[in-house]
């Protein structure tokens, strides 16, 4: 188990944590020297999230105002190709 856990981790699982730990440290203090605080990072996330899910909604509704624009020109052509397609095979 130990050496699954040592593939998982990308070395030993101790030597991991107490890197990221320090790794956190330095950060945060590099943070708090900027005034930025975690509040405003999560609301920041937060707003990229719900940016992306609005611009998500407007992609599929242009995407579907382009079908139906071609499917009004596409569709009659089809069906006229078709039904000029069964008149000839009716007459052979």
């Amino acid at each position: 188990m130990n050496g699954a856990l040592s593939r998982f981790f990308g070395g030993s699982p101790l030597h991991v944590l107490l890197r990221l730990a320090l790794l956190s440290f330095v950060v945060g203090v590099i943070l708090a020297a900027l005034n930025i605080r975690p509040m405003e990072i999560i609301y920041w996330v937060e707003s990229i999230f719900y940016r992306i899910y609005d611009m998500g909604f407007d992609i599929i509704v242009r995407g579907g105002e382009y079908f139906v624009l071609g499917a009004i020109i596409v569709f009659p052509i089809w069906l006229i190709m078709r039904l000029f397609s069964l008149g000839k095979r009716a007459g052979d």
